[in-house]
């Protein structure tokens, strides 16, 4: 029965609309720091920093999230760049006050005018997006995130009365 307690899933974020220009403007930087290396040593340190950049730049326009649902917590992780792990959020059962639909007017009695809002979602129009009420101690959150229909399914038994399909 551990299977049905356990859920993975990963979320791909779609990009920002200045992703792609600022792609294409980092790698014209790229070539033109090149250039500017093979004429003087200033340019050496100027290519070195503009590849540290960009490298940057592009591991941060990549950002992926990871749902895992065990038994009754959920923790959400951003990858960035495919490459780096960072853990954003991590609840237990019981600090879990409410899940439905993110558009469900039934979170209205849940939200507090000091909750900190968590976006982890695609950000895509069709994504299927659910609000998680958290509290613990003084610390408040709705969290939005996607899950599949096995997550939904497992935290529908986990919760009963605190979730909304």
């Amino acid at each position: 029965m551990m299977e049905d307690n356990y859920v993975e899933w990963l979320v791909k974020r779609k990009d920002p609309a200045y992703a792609l220009p600022l792609k294409a403007l980092m790698i014209v930087i790229c070539i033109f720091s090149v250039l500017m290396a093979l004429q003087t040593v200033l340019g050496v340190i100027l290519m070195t920093a503009v590849f540290i950049g960009t490298y940057f730049v592009f591991i941060n326009l990549s950002i992926e999230y990871e749902y895992l649902y065990a038994d009754g917590g959920l923790r959400i992780d951003r990858i960035m760049g495919k490459a780096r792990r960072k853990k954003i959020f991590d609840s237990e059962k019981e600090d879990v006050q409410f899940v439905a639909p993110a558009d469900s007017y039934m979170l209205k009695d849940y939200e507090t005018s000091n909750s900190k809002v968590m976006d982890c979602t695609s950000g895509r129009k069709d994504g299927k997006v659910y609000a998680m009420i958290y509290q613990k101690g003084g610390d408040n959150k709705k969290v939005l995130f996607e899950p599949n229909e096995k997550m939904i399914n497992a935290m529908r038994r986990a919760y009963l009365r605190k979730m909304v399909v």
